[in-house]
Order: C-alpha cells, then structure tokens, then sequence
C-alpha cells in the first residue's frame, strides 16, 4: 500500500503533505508547512528542514515520495537558495530506508490534479479539496505538496482516475 508524501520546496516555506493509495482510492493523513526566517543563517534553515521532515518520515513511514522540480526565477539567487532547500529534502527523504523520490515540473502537477499545466494556486487547492474531501489545508505549500502526491499516484497507476 503506498503511502506518499509530497513537498514543495522552498527556503522560506516548504509545504508537505502525506496520502494514502489503497484499492485504487487516494485518502489524506497529514500536512503542514515548515517555516523559517529570512533572518537565520541558511545553514540552520536547511538544519531545520532536515530535522523537521526526518521527523516527519519517522512519524509517518511514508515509502514513496514525490517533490517539485526546480524552477528558474527572474532573481538567480531565489533559484539557488530554492536549490539548497530542494537539495537538503532529497537527501533526508533518499536516507530513509526503501524510499522512492519522484520528481515532477510543477506544470505536470497542475496538469495531473486541475487537468491545466498553467493552473493557478486557487484551482490547485480548490481541486486537492475536491479529491481529498477530510484535508484541512492551511496553506498554499501544503496544497501544493498534496497536489505532488496526487500526480505521483495519477501517474504511477494508470488504472486511476481523478
């Protein structure tokens, strides 16, 4: 039975989330968003992103995970502290035991849960409310990280329909 955690990567906000795939159904377990300060030493940020998802990964067991592929922004240096994040993530999730990363654009997440690539925030989470009717999302990362675990299973099992 897989048991997906998904994450949007970010420095300042890193949204996550955990579903659960049985008989071809999909069903929420738990999501949140680690924060830090822009006032911090980037070094304790990464620590704490580290910390927070073992934490998480030990909690939960999840066996599979889905994350957010890196986008360019106009600004490099946002791209290369999104990097960083992105790059503390992979490794705590590829340290867990029998853990599988998959990564997706963030076009073929929305394509995958709102059926539009270019979807905006509102559609994404409008639509993992819809397909995850007991989430009690409090923010736009954790509907994003839902979303990431929702594409994975979409594409991981064809035999799923949204």
């Amino acid at each position: 039975m897989p048991l997906i955690i998904g994450i949007d990567p970010g420095l300042t906000k890193t949204g996550w989330g955990i579903i659960r795939a049985e008989n071809n159904n999909i069903s929420y377990i738990v999501s949140g968003t680690i924060k830090s300060s822009a006032d911090q030493k980037i070094s304790d940020r990464l620590k704490k992103l580290h910390n927070h998802i073992s934490e998480i990964l030990r909690i939960h067991k999840p066996n599979q995970a889905a994350i957010e592929k890196v986008f360019v922004n106009k600004n490099p240096l946002s791209s290369l502290k999104l990097g960083h994040a992105r790059g503390a993530l992979m490794l705590t999730l590829s340290l867990q035991e029998n853990m599988k990363i998959y990564e997706y654009a963030s076009t073929e997440i929305k394509k995958a849960v709102v059926g539009a690539g270019r979807a905006d925030k509102k559609q994404v989470s409008y639509m993992v409310k819809q397909l995850l009717p007991k989430t009690n999302i409090k923010t736009e990362d954790e509907a994003d990280a839902l979303a990431a675990a929702i594409c994975h299973y979409a594409i991981s099992n064809q035999s799923y329909r949204l």
